[in-house]
């Protein structure tokens, strides 16, 4: 609780009782000033006693200082009531120092310290970027591999709107997210309905459809577009908040076309009011991915011209530089410059051979299949895509793996609207979702650290036993390029014949690992020659190979 703590601490640091006026504002700091971890956010409060007539266009920002000469400058947001606020996280250990400007005069000028302090959590490693030697992999700011594992939850805003005393079903998925291995949520801000058919059985405790309030004033029915619901925002900082203390990234999906959001339009004073809100309120939290819309240019909602102005609306306030991209192909392949890594979305049988044709088409920025077509089914009816099975779904993931993406699982009955916020309850009487296989799969490439590995793009042919051009007749392979060789097998495979480079001590050592069980089992040491057969101890099973060369 962290973050939290100091959110609650500094509020009570900053603001003193007296006599203020209008343009006054109730502001003090103990002799230490404000501490926190680096890269844990804090608000600077400051209040005034009577409230402009646009309080959400007033300008507030403060500019701060590293006492190494590094500065940074964040803007601040208006936060209901007589409140407004500038949320700052610190991007190194130190000492710092803020002074505030403002359209506001007395609201100017004020100065004050934050002391940066190690963060010793093992969950927290920044935020994350592009490796600045390996292109097409994530990295977090503290050096640590970021191995993207996502897991789509659309509707989590909804989940404990309204209570004032915690967020205990946000609390509880997130808690077997993490558990399993997936280190990312890709989320919308908000949400209204989906077009499509689900069952009429749902308990009312897990439905979230048709929510009576929206990001805007009144409910979605009858939006008052000239104010923004304040309370759904304090409400959504709990839940950034409490993904960031997890570890986990908010790949934040900014608009969304196809749940029957009535937004204002494009443009418009509404428009960017939200969309800067957005923007300025949670760029100082780490753990945030921009996404300009969900399926961008589809629906006839909006068209590439808006879609890089947008973009450009986040490079020029956030100041974090938080990564961006857009979930949207045919964006992206035709902007590739304006986003920090590419989002697709393929549902074909031939996912491998297409995942690789992407990456090698962006061989300056991560790939992220963000849909593969499989949403494992739950107890509910909802949307089925084209893959349902647990087991195929897993597989689909790995292939955009092995194909050198990252990739994004879904359940069905928690990426839209219909939430079991607690699927693993013992209480639960439905197959419980496979998380764990998603556990296994992240452990897997922690140990076999995927930003050391590199898909390999075979030749058309399988013949020529001389030479190492497809590393083996069949499979996929990732390899780090000096002697260490992983192929994921399908289940239809009967064995495969290994063609790769003599090692220097002429002898391969050979370990298999199930997808399924997270079970290794060793394959021993033999010597090496061309065109030599593995076969999987787990006849008809996907299995992985692990080569290395001895």
């Amino acid at each position: 609780m962290y973050a939290m703590k100091n959110l609650v601490t500094l509020l009570f640091l900053l603001m003193v009782s007296g006599p203020v006026g209008w343009s006054q504002v109730a502001y003090a700091f103990d002799q230490t000033g404000i501490r926190t971890a680096v890269f844990i956010p804090v608000d600077l409060s400051l209040r005034v006693t009577a409230l402009p007539d646009a309080p959400f266009e007033v300008t507030l920002g403060a500019v701060f200082s590293h006492e190494d000469g590094a500065s940074i400058t964040v803007p601040g947001f208006y936060n209901g009531e007589k409140e407004f606020v500038v949320r700052f996280a610190p991007t190194l250990v130190g000492n710092w120092t803020f002074e505030t400007f403002s359209s506001i005069p007395d609201l100017a000028g004020k100065m004050g310290k934050v002391q940066s302090l190690p963060d010793t959590d093992p969950d927290q490693h920044g935020p994350v970027g592009v490796h600045p030697d390996l292109p097409q992999k994530f990295i977090y700011a503290d050096s640590t591999p970021y191995f993207a594992l996502a897991f789509e939850l659309d509707w989590l805003f909804a989940l404990d709107y309204g209570d004032p005393e915690g967020i205990p079903k946000t609390e509880n998925i997130i808690r077997e997210v993490k558990a399993n291995g997936f280190n990312q949520v890709v989320m919308n801000v908000y949400a209204y309905d989906v077009g499509w058919e689900t069952s009429e059985n749902v308990p009312d405790r897990y439905q979230y459809r048709q929510p009576d309030f929206s990001v805007f004033g009144g409910d979605n029915d009858d939006p008052d577009f000239s104010k923004l619901n304040i309370d759904f925002f304090k409400h959504f900082d709990r839940v950034i908040d409490h993904l960031q203390q997890k570890g986990i990234m908010a790949h934040l999906m900014i608009y969304v076309w196809n749940k029957r959001v009535n937004w204002p339009p494009m443009y418009s004073e509404a428009d960017n009011r939200y969309f800067d809100y957005i923007i300025k309120r949670y760029q100082a939290f780490s753990n945030i991915i921009w996404d300009v819309s969900k399926e961008a240019l589809d629906y006839g909602r909006c068209d590439i011209p808006y879609i890089n102005e947008r973009i450009q609306r986040i490079r020029n306030m956030d100041a974090y530089g938080s990564l961006i991209t857009v979930h949207d192909y045919e964006y992206c392949s035709r902007e590739p410059d304006r986003v920090d890594f590419i989002s697709i979305q393929n549902w074909r049988n031939d996912l491998y051979s297409l995942s690789l044709e992407a990456l090698l088409r962006h061989p300056d920025k991560p790939v992220m299949n963000i849909e593969h077509g499989g949403y494992e089914k739950g107890p509910f009816l909802s949307f089925q895509g084209n893959y349902v099975d647990p087991q195929t779904c897993l597989i689909r993931n790995y292939e955009c793996i092995f194909a050198g993406l990252y990739s994004t699982y879904y359940w069905q009955n928690t990426s839209w609207n219909i939430v079991i916020y607690d699927p693993l309850s013992s209480e639960q009487d439905f197959d419980p979702p496979r998380f764990d296989y998603y556990r296994h799969l992240q452990a897997f490439f922690q140990l076999y650290d995927f930003n050391t590995l590199f898909p390999h793009k075979p030749k058309l042919t399988t013949n020529g036993r001389v030479g190492a051009d497809n590393l083996a007749s069949s499979g996929y392979a990732l390899t780090n390029g000096k002697g260490r060789y992983l192929y994921l097998l399908p289940g239809s495979n009967f064995q495969t014949n290994v063609v790769v480079p003599e090692p220097p001590g002429g002898q391969l050592r050979a370990k298999w690992f199930n997808p399924f069980t997270g079970e290794f089992r060793d394959g021993g040491i033999s010597e090496w020659w061309n065109w030599k057969a593995y076969r999987s101890p787990w006849e008809s099973t996907t299995s992985i190979l692990i080569l290395d060369g001895e």
